[in-house]
């Protein structure tokens, strides 16, 4: 009886300093972050994600309709919009709210990280001893290997990406229901057999595992590796998987995962190819650049230096240049060792093919987008690199530990002196992100010459605080580099546009046009361009275009009724005005604009109505009090006039105040 205690003890005693550590590492990964909470929003992203995303403003039925059914951005991530979504009802477009969140889930990820190594240790230990053998593994190796498993994965700078970028939501949330879709199966498979239809497919850790999967999936598509990985942690440690038969079994209890990751992968695709993002490049050439990035990020991780937001995608690529030859042959290399080693250690095996197979969705093998490699790819892939690392640091603690005072004082030191350095570097990589002028600024530090887009998105900065100049000089560097660079042409006509020089502005729109003529966005600019140097009907004739190319663009329609407003064609306009606010019940000029087109047709009630709807829609406006107050004035209605006239004015509209003075005037003259 008293041995029974006495194990019930250990055994809670064990499992409370597990959760102690992870708790530990977690806030150690909370203070480290806590710079990022003084970091904004980047232009990457972060605008078309937050800023600019008015459907996470509202979480209504429309809006869950809008995450689950549009590939906006080209993604399909429904969890992730319905994440931002929740941070704007919150802290609406405040950035500090909006990391915490990042923060958060990034230490949750890292208490998760260390549960799951000393759950996965321990199952190892169980299993070797099993089977007859024998380890040193002791409860202090292990949470030793945990708790610098968990220390790399929390405060390596290589992650500073998926946590310090608010837009990189998708990273922490994904990695969360993966670690927990891992952590569930783990639970069932130790106690059952892995076939899916009999025992396991009802099991309720498998219902929870498939449950978390679908999560990721919702979250980024990254996740559809899992059924992958599943079966490895079947073959080791695990040890489901013995003979062709279990393999069998355990491919069987994966087939609804497998359809998930099938289904998964299909939208992305999809969603992907229907904004042009993914790219026509020779397969030799994706996978001969997938992997250098294999390896590059093993050198990352072991020598976090050379760390940039964006990696351009190379030139000249060639399997007879050493940069992609000597990675290839390391990667060839590697894996022949970890097969002919699996016979007695399927360790080693099954960490790279952890490593290589979280990789492959993002490795570029299908070339999205234009960057070579990222830092954020890396969040899931390295756990195994991390993990061999934690046990490096466990056999050197126990190698340390049988030698002398001086070895133990100089490894100790050393080991303090690399968890410092990785906190520095950490926190001069939070720095880079801290805006988009530091981000943008360093990438071209670091690849002068190279990122198109650092030039066109610093210019997008030097545009939101007015320095015009400075944004067309970095445009004119991008388009030296990409001549025809749409987005390039299409910003530095805005440019030009901001600083009145609108024939350069028209050049641009022209040639953006001629870059992709499916552009309705820059149809319309050109016409406002052209409107604003009194050239309406070269207005109207792209405003038709852009109208032609999205039949719901309610700011073409709108700019149209400006147009034939101004050539005297008040019914067209009435009726662009009527089909803007029908698309846009949100749009306040329509509105005004309406309500005086049919003030001057004679019927005010109607004008009164639709300037009652743009002050409902703009209290704050002085406006539209201005112009509902002149409708009352001449229509008679003295008492309603003065309100309008007065709130306007003290609202600072100087309008106003003259009007109300010439009411007030009129009125005591009679």
């Amino acid at each position: 009886m008293t041995f029974c205690k006495t194990g019930l003890l250990t055994m809670k005693s064990s499992q409370n300093t597990k959760i102690y550590l992870a708790a530990v590492v977690s806030l150690v990964t909370v203070l480290c972050y806590f710079t990022a909470l003084r970091n904004g929003f980047v232009e990457w992203d972060d605008n078309a994600y937050i800023l600019e995303n008015i459907h996470i403003r509202s979480l209504g039925l429309t809006f869950f309709k809008w995450a689950f059914f549009d590939f906006y951005c080209a993604n399909w991530h429904p969890l992730t919009w319905i994440s931002h979504a929740l941070d704007y009802a919150v802290w609406g477009l405040n950035p500090f709210g909006h990391h915490l969140m990042n923060i958060a889930l990034h230490a949750v990820n890292t208490f998760i990280v260390v549960i799951l190594v000393v759950k996965l240790l321990l199952i190892w230990k169980e299993n070797l001893i099993k089977n007859g053998g024998s380890t040193s593994l002791d409860e202090r190796g292990v949470l030793i290997i945990a708790g610098v498993t968990g220390l790399l994965f929390g405060l390596h700078p290589l992650h500073v990406e998926s946590v310090a970028w608010v837009a990189e939501r998708k990273d922490l949330l994904c990695a969360l229901f993966f670690l927990l879709s891992i952590s569930a199966y783990i639970n069932q498979a130790r106690k059952e057999s892995p076939k899916a239809f009999s025992a396991g497919f009802f099991n309720k850790q498998y219902l929870l595992s498939l449950g978390y999967f679908v999560l990721a999936l919702l979250s980024k598509p990254m996740t559809v590796s899992l059924p992958f990985i599943l079966m490895i942690l079947d073959w080791h440690p695990l040890q489901k998987i013995r003979s062709l038969k279990t393999f069998r079994e355990s491919f069987i209890g994966k087939i609804p995962f497998l359809a998930l990751s099938l289904f998964s992968s299909t939208v992305t695709i999809f969603a992907q190819k229907s904004a042009g993002a993914i790219k026509d490049t020779p397969l030799l050439t994706r996978l001969l650049v997938a992997g250098k990035a294999i390896v590059a990020y093993l050198v990352k991780m072991i020598i976090p230096r050379h760390l940039v937001p964006y990696y351009p995608y190379p030139t000249g690529v060639s399997i007879l240049a050493p940069e992609y030859f000597i990675p290839v042959a390391m990667i060839a290399g590697i894996t022949v060792a970890c097969i002919l080693a699996a016979g007695k250690q399927r360790l080693w095996l099954a960490a790279w093919g952890y490593y290589i197979v979280t990789l492959i969705p993002v490795a570029g093998i299908v070339k999205v987008g234009d960057q070579a490699m990222a830092d954020r790819y890396t969040y899931l892939p390295s756990l195994a690199p991390f993990l061999l690392m934690g046990l490096a640091a466990a056999w050197g603690e126990r190698t340390v530990g049988q030698r002398g005072s001086m070895v133990r004082i100089f490894s100790g030191t050393m080991a303090v002196f690399a968890l410092v350095s990785m906190l520095y570097l950490t926190q001069k990589q939070i720095g880079v992100w801290e805006n988009g002028y530091t981000l943008w600024s360093y990438v071209i530090e670091k690849e002068p010459g190279k990122v198109v887009l650092a030039y066109i998105n610093l210019a997008v900065v030097y545009g939101k605080k007015g320095l015009w100049n400075e944004a067309k000089e970095s445009l004119d560097k991008a388009l030296a580099l990409d001549p025809d660079n749409f987005t390039a042409l299409k910003n530095r006509g805005m440019t030009y546009e901001k600083m009145g020089q609108f024939n350069n502005a028209i050049d641009d729109y022209t040639q953006a046009i001629a870059s992709d003529s499916s552009s309705y966005e820059v149809y319309l600019k050109r016409g406002i361009v052209y409107k604003k140097t009194g050239q309406f009907d070269k207005a109207i004739e792209d405003y038709d275009q852009a109208i032609s190319l999205n039949q719901n663009y309610d700011d073409a329609y709108f700019n149209r009724g400006v147009a034939q407003e101004k050539l005297g064609r008040f019914n067209k306009a009435i009726d662009d005005y009527s089909k803007a606010i029908a698309l846009n019940p949100s749009n306040y000029e329509s509105y005004n604009n309406l309500a005086i087109l049919y003030f001057k047709a004679g019927s005010s009630n109607r004008a009164i109505d639709y300037l009652t709807s743009a002050v409902l829609l703009t209290p704050d406006n002085p406006r539209a009090y201005l112009n509902r107050g002149i409708i009352y004035w001449k229509t008679g209605n003295k008492d309603l006039a003065v309100a309008d006239l007065r709130k306007a004015c003290n609202m600072g509209g100087a309008d106003a105040c003259n009007a109300l003075q010439a009411l007030l005037m009129n009125s005591s003259g009679k």
